[in-house]
């Protein structure tokens, strides 16, 4: 287990406080509002470290960098707004995904990704 740093502190403030994935730059941003000396190396190397320590968890989304979110969370899915770029937690499940597959396959697991606008960027357009 790592040193509890104040570094480490404002990152896993940032996520006491966040509920949607965030990106290494988003945690940046607002791990400084925390810690206005965070670097991005710091970032890099204490999210690396939470992931270990099964603290934080990466989600993986298509074309773009890895985000993270607090580990230990119910199944879920996420909405991804193609105009500012933020990465929202959906809460449940579609029924019936896995009549999707064809006949003969066996599924094992899934993640479905929405794309379109957030609310914000909905108004805004």
């Amino acid at each position: 287990m790592q040193r509890e740093t104040r570094q480490r502190q404002a990152i896993r403030e940032v996520f006491a406080r966040h509920h949607d994935p965030l990106s290494i730059g988003e945690i940046l941003a607002q791990g400084k509002s925390f810690l206005p000396t965070l670097s991005i190396a710091t970032v890099y190397r204490a999210v690396r470290e939470m992931v270990e320590e099964k603290f934080l968890t990466v989600v993986e989304l298509p074309g773009r960098p890895p985000h993270y979110e607090r580990a230990g969370k119910h199944h879920h899915h996420h909405f991804v707004c193609r105009a500012c770029e933020r990465v929202f937690e959906l809460e449940g499940c579609l029924h019936g995904w896995k009549s999707l597959a064809p006949a003969g396959f066996q599924v094992e697991e899934h993640e479905i990704i929405l794309y379109g606008r957030c609310r914000e960027c909905s108004i805004t357009a």
